[in-house]
């Protein structure tokens, strides 16, 4: 890979909230839902990810999840 692929902008969102279920992904409150950010690659994205799961342990419907913005708008990334 070139330079300019390694360093090509790979957007990821990082939200979270508390679930109406455990067995699902649906937000409890929308209204609530934490928007913790957007990153430009992966390793970014996971860093906010894993500070944001470790300090809600203790709430055990309260998740996290790393969305690939990057594939929403153009799909044929197949990177992380």
């Amino acid at each position: 890979m070139s330079a300019s692929q390694d360093n090509k902008q790979l957007l990821h969102l990082v939200i979270g909230g508390e679930l109406s279920s455990l067995d699902g992904v649906e937000f409890k409150d929308l209204s609530k839902v934490d928007i913790v950010g957007v990153y430009p690659n992966y390793a970014a994205a996971h860093a906010a990810w894993k500070a944001k799961a470790q300090a809600t342990v203790d709430q055990a419907q309260t998740r996290y999840f790393v969305v690939h913005l990057h594939r929403l708008l153009d799909p044929s990334t197949s990177q992380h």
